[in-house]
């Protein structure tokens, strides 16, 4: 089984359509921190197949960022704010 790690997407989208596009696409996948940042908590493969998805729709002058974050890494995020929790919950399985 994979395990999930977080991830922050970051996008820079010029057009409307596409801009809305990307946010309901990550949006099934993770929650927005930001107006144009997320936070998602996926597979390797999880991750694979929204680039892909995104990859169909997103032009040359568009940008987006994913950034991985180890739990070390997660552990260090300071804010500022509303505080948004960064849970370190390992994936659950029941052996039927």
């Amino acid at each position: 089984m994979s395990s999930k790690k977080w991830y922050l997407l970051s996008y820079d989208i010029r057009d409307p359509k596409r801009l809305r596009r990307a946010a309901k696409a990550i949006l099934g996948r993770g929650e927005r921190v930001q107006y144009s940042v997320f936070r998602c908590r996926l597979t390797k493969v999880q991750l694979e197949k929204l680039l892909w998805e995104m990859g169909k729709f997103l032009q040359e002058e568009d940008s987006l960022m994913v950034i991985g974050l180890c739990g070390s890494c997660v552990r260090r995020i300071e804010q500022i704010g509303e505080h948004v929790e960064w849970p370190e919950i390992e994936d659950t399985f029941d052996i039927i």
